[in-house]
């Protein structure tokens, strides 16, 4: 499996380790209370379909990634930074 790295162009995917739902980059505030941030940690959906999640770039620039993927046929439909997605939502939050 390929991954299109924004900056580096196609990857083999084995130079990625997986962390999950991207939505991980929705960290609750530090006064959210404990069940946000148990909701947070262990409250996780496992889509059959078009999904974005986590991916570092652990044997290559150690860049986190957006990736977009069906995980039913796990074609790889996209991929951006992390830290790009992370300011859109800031900005669009504010």
């Amino acid at each position: 499996m390929l991954i299109p790295h924004p900056l580096l162009g196609p990857r083999d995917a084995q130079e990625f380790t997986y962390l999950g739902d991207a939505r991980l980059l929705d960290r609750p505030a530090p006064d959210a209370g404990e069940a946000a941030f148990c909701d947070y940690v262990f409250l996780r959906e496992n889509p059959a379909g078009i999904h974005r999640e986590l991916w570092y770039h652990e044997h290559g620039d150690r860049s986190w990634l957006v990736v977009t993927r069906n995980t039913v046929t796990h074609e790889i439909l996209g991929a951006e930074l992390a830290a790009d997605v992370a300011i859109r939502r800031r900005d669009s939050s504010a």
